[in-house]
């Protein structure tokens, strides 16, 4: 059989929407996966006719279109699709008729923008650590600003083994500031405002790259062509992955 005709089972479960590459590698890793009755090893390649199933469950291509959704998350949702471990999970609150999963994540503490798809290629290009894609946050906190915070927000702060990247900081009023972060480091701008002895009181994304949030608290909406049309010419030619949970 001629490798035109071949797929990595990774990729294959991405692109027909089931999850994304990085959530593929682990069901492989954890067994969930058989093809044709057999457990792959990572990396195992499939043909066409090759019966893919997880947890035993068959698994077919998708006939619709993938489907892109920008929903204003609420404050105790958490963006995971483990309906079964998490009661407040991002799946079971949006009760999608198709299969969905979100695109990154927000903590449970956080609110605001976050894109939803059954489109397993397009999060990993939306991930990529070094694409620069912008994320903007409003963010309120414990204590009055002082520019000297600002100054350090900006310029990098070490968290997690590493310096943030210089971003982005404008302050609204006393308590309260605009970031745009080009990196999603785990819980990022909590972790920054901690280590400058401030406390997050209330965290919300606003916007993803070219997608604003316009949408009441708790619901959501397709994605325009123009917006699809536009994420896709930002997107091409990323590289590897990463968080962005705030």
């Amino acid at each position: 059989m001629s490798d035109t005709n071949t797929t990595r089972i990774n990729k294959y479960l991405s692109e027909i929407g089931y999850c994304s590459r990085r959530a593929a590698d682990k069901l492989i890793l954890e067994n969930r996966v058989t093809i044709n009755g057999v457990v792959p090893e990572m990396g195992t390649k499939i043909v066409p006719d090759d019966e893919v199933r997880v947890d035993g469950k068959l698994v077919s291509t998708p006939k619709e279109k993938p489907v892109y959704i920008a929903f204003n998350k609420p404050v105790g949702i958490v963006c995971t699709t483990d309906t079964k471990a998490e009661k407040n999970n991002i799946i079971d609150y949006i009760k999608y008729p198709k299969r969905i999963f979100p695109i990154g994540r927000l903590d449970k503490a956080s609110e605001g923008l976050i894109l939803l798809t059954s489109d397993g290629d397009i999060v990993n290009k939306i991930l990529r650590a070094r694409n620069n894609h912008e994320k903007e946050y409003l963010v309120s906190v414990n204590k009055p600003i002082n520019p000297e915070f600002l100054k350090r927000m900006r310029n990098g702060i070490p968290i997690l083994d590493t310096i943030t990247r210089k971003c982005e900081v404008e302050q609204l009023d006393k308590n309260r500031f605009k970031i745009i972060l080009t990196q999603g480091l785990n819980r990022q701008i909590r972790r920054m405002c901690e280590y400058l002895d401030y406390k997050v009181v209330k965290l919300k994304r606003v916007r993803i790259m070219n997608i604003r949030l316009d949408i009441p608290i708790g619901k959501w909406r397709y994605l325009t062509d123009d917006e699809l049309n536009e994420i896709t010419r930002l997107i091409s030619g990323s590289a590897k992955t990463h968080s962005d949970e705030c």
